[in-house]
């Protein structure tokens, strides 16, 4: 099967990007937080199920230093028959340490193949959060260990805002 490499780094339709905040502060008062786009690891499964077929890539991770881990995402190359390898890292996370740290290096390797690398073109996007907790939103922590909450249905987050 050859594959079209072109094709891994098309971009995701907006329903499948997710959203974090970046950065979240107060000002004058009122709170507010910075979110950036991201895509998950079952949509770059997909993807490289899709283009490369499922029995044509493959992923490994290796310990990093003490509280890190490298990913290598490979496709084989049919031409030049062997596995081409892509590698990049991430420390653990706060939450689910191991298991986000190795979602986190997969993603990253991920961009080395343009999976998902469309979405560092994006902008950030400014959104008024909440100090008081509302059913389906989401926390920020800002550095001074204020909870913020927002709002990952925001129109601004899903492309219908007016």
């Amino acid at each position: 099967m050859a594959i079209d490499y072109k094709k891994l780094a098309d971009p995701f339709p907006r329903s499948d990007w997710e959203w974090r905040a970046e950065r979240c502060g107060i000002s004058d008062g009122k709170p507010w937080v910075n979110v950036v786009p991201y895509i998950q690891n079952r949509a770059i499964q997909e993807r490289l199920d899709k283009v490369c077929g499922p029995n044509n890539w493959r992923n490994e991770f290796v310990r990093w230093g003490e509280k890190a881990q490298l990913c290598g995402i490979s496709i084989w190359d049919e031409e030049k028959g062997q596995w081409i390898t892509k590698w990049d890292g991430a420390e653990d996370t706060q939450f689910e340490s191991v298991k986000g740290g190795l979602s986190a290096s997969m993603k990253r390797a991920a961009v080395q193949w343009g999976i998902g690398r469309h979405l560092y073109e994006e902008k950030d996007v400014f959104l008024i959060g909440s100090f008081e907790r509302v059913k389906g939103w989401v926390k920020a922590t800002t550095k001074d260990k204020k909870d913020i909450y927002w709002n990952p249905n925001d129109p601004k987050l899903t492309g219908k805002a007016k």
